[in-house]
């Protein structure tokens, strides 16, 4: 199917306009590393260590069959090329009309310069601005608002957000409550300047008493790693906040735009936890086959996981134009947001 959701009228309108300000989405792309990890190869791998789990255990807490691991020699930013290409693609753009670069990850190629920068250099975009923005789990939803911002103010016109992770590196693999949880991968959108809105509204939030819910602990001094730097969760009190911080949000971005829940025709969830993202839906009162649900293959891609989400159902032909959409995030810091779109 053809993905490609801008023309050359719609273009000549962008560049001719003199209305308010808005941004809308104009392409989607994702990209997924090849190799495919199913939950017994994990159940296989922590055995060897002595950990008791299984396939029906995982699934039945997490609703996760399979995810996704880059090789060693792949990153963040590698994902992200690929998945911004797909996007512009899909916009009927060239790299050279982006005139902005936003990558949401907390798990860069490198200390610095930025995953941005680096996907700005193999994509031969210069001068424009790129940088990365950390929220962990929502990063994609800040980065999207960011950039929203950005276009409305006049200071941008055409943006690439893309999230892009390596999660995999940041797993203890002798803990088996987070290790069969996380994937690898990268999402992307192409927000161009128009006229109607796409981004209805957003919202952000966040509240660092609950850091210790969440967290990698380790940093980086003297050319050494200091302490651990592996994820560590307490996956109860993190799964009772986000589900009350979700309703609020969506509750939030619908009053801002004056709707109800009855506008929203697909909820896109940060891809956590199934038994997350139904209660999610259940406090909107939205049925379950309103859900795009993608974690069950990918399992929790982080600042990915909702522009792959995003991706997926556009290119399978379930989110239509036309149709109203409700992104939410949460994650470690602790962060959260939602945003309302006009697809």
């Amino acid at each position: 199917m053809s993905t490609r959701h801008t023309d050359d009228n719609s273009r000549s309108s962008s560049q001719a306009l003199t209305g308010p300000r808005f941004a809308r989405i104009a392409g989607t792309g994702s990209q997924l590393p090849p190799r495919r990890v199913t939950n017994q190869e994990l159940v296989d791998r922590l055995a060897a260590d002595g950990i008791q789990s299984s396939n029906d255990w995982i699934i039945e807490r997490t609703g996760i069959h399979a995810r996704h691991f880059a090789e060693p020699d792949v990153t963040s930013s590698m994902l992200g090329v690929q998945a911004a290409r797909k996007a512009l693609d899909a916009a009927g753009l060239q790299a050279e009309d982006i005139d902005l670069i936003i990558c949401a990850t907390s798990t860069p190629d490198m200390v610095f310069p930025s995953v941005a920068c680096l996907i700005q250099r193999e994509l031969g975009i210069h001068g424009c601005p790129a940088f990365d923005v950390q929220a962990v789990c929502s990063g994609f939803i800040y980065a999207l608002t960011v950039a929203d911002s950005m276009i409305r103010s006049g200071v941008s016109r055409r943006a690439l957000v893309i999230g892009a992770e390596v999660f995999s590196r940041l797993l203890d693999f002798k803990d088996r409550t987070t290790c069969v949880l996380f994937g690898d991968g990268a999402g992307a959108v192409v927000l161009e300047v128009s006229e109607l809105p796409g981004i209805v509204s957003s919202c952000l939030h966040a509240d660092g008493r609950y850091v210790d819910l969440l967290n990698v602990p380790g940093n980086v001094s003297g050319g050494q790693v200091l302490g651990d730097v592996t994820l560590k969760m307490d996956g109860q009190a993190v799964f009772k906040l986000a589900v009350n911080v979700l309703d609020k949000a969506a509750h939030e971005v619908l009053e801002a735009a004056g709707r109800d829940e009855t506008c929203i025709d697909w909820l896109i969830p940060h891809q956590a936890n199934l038994r997350i993202m139904q209660g999610t839906a259940k406090k909107l009162k939205l049925p379950y086959d309103k859900i795009v649900v993608t974690v069950d293959q990918h399992g929790n891609t982080s600042a990915a996981s909702i522009p792959l989400a995003l991706d997926h159902a556009v290119r399978s032909g379930q989110i239509q134009r036309g149709q109203t959409l409700m992104l939410e995030g949460v994650g470690g810091g602790f962060t959260w947001g939602a945003v309302l779109v006009d697809y």
